[in-house]
């Protein structure tokens, strides 16, 4: 018996041991990053924080820059990002909601903007994140009237194209933060539209606006029934929206 009590004892401070080293490793293991919540995964209807990058982080950097470039007049007019076929751009009031919407438009806008409102880029600060959105910026536009800064995001889809794009004024009292201490909105104080829309999160992010997941998403979240709508005619409701905004919207917007 006593040959088999201390046996029992070893294998006991063994598994105790062992315990113990499991319990160190994962108080060890860093939690995975807070970010908002993927909803529907596995399905076509999954919302965009289901994904995880698939670039690095310099790709995504590289990609916002781009989409800034398309803005820029001074930029070499070549570099335009790998955009989606129904990439989307949402602008936060004063904004103008969906101004952008497919990769044809979003490109032929941008040369038009060079055009009739040209602006420049100078001061860009773009950051990579391990969720969506995977690109994140704080930029100032230069205009003739002065500057106007802008806090933007950018999703991708697995192929690393860009699919929403969605921009607030970075004014005080504009800004989409809700807390000083999450610039970049890493720990879900961003009410983003761009992780509610199902279908941003399947492998493509390419929306169907007519499935039975964005009808029930609609039926809760009014700005993913807003955003539907628009998308059934985006050129419409864009100038609708542009005729009934205050003449001063885009001085509210940048500050001037």
């Amino acid at each position: 018996m006593n040959g088999l009590y201390r046996l029992m004892a070893r294998w006991t401070v063994l598994v105790i041991a062992l315990l113990g080293v499991v319990a160190c490793a994962d108080k060890s293991t860093p939690s995975p990053p807070a970010g908002d919540p993927c909803l529907n995964p596995g399905t076509e209807g999954a919302t965009a924080s289901c994904l995880a990058p698939t670039q690095t982080p310099e790709y995504y950097v590289a990609q916002a820059l781009k989409y800034f470039d398309t803005l820029d007049q001074n930029a070499d007019p070549e570099s335009i990002p790998n955009y989606s076929d129904k990439v989307v751009r949402w602008e936060w009031p004063p904004w103008l909601l969906l101004t952008g919407y497919g990769r044809d438009d979003m490109i032929e806008v941008g040369e038009a903007l060079k055009i009739v409102d040209p602006s420049t880029v100078p001061i860009r600060d773009c950051r990579a994140f391990e969720t969506q959105p995977f690109a994140r910026c704080v930029v100032t536009f230069e205009y003739d009237e002065g500057p106007c800064p802008i806090y933007e995001e950018f999703v991708f889809n697995d192929a690393g194209e860009m699919t929403f794009i969605e921009a607030w004024s970075d004014l005080p009292g504009m800004r989409p933060q809700t807390d000083a201490a999450d610039p970049w909105g890493e720990k879900g104080t961003i009410d983003r539209l761009s992780t509610r829309v199902p279908g941003l999160g399947n492998a493509q992010g390419l929306v169907d606006w007519d499935s039975q997941w964005m009808v029930d998403a609609a039926a809760t979240d009014p700005d993913v029934a807003d955003l539907a709508e628009r998308a059934s005619d985006w050129w419409k409701f864009w100038m609708d929206t542009f005729r009934a905004a205050p003449k001063d919207f885009f001085a509210q917007g940048c500050g001037w």
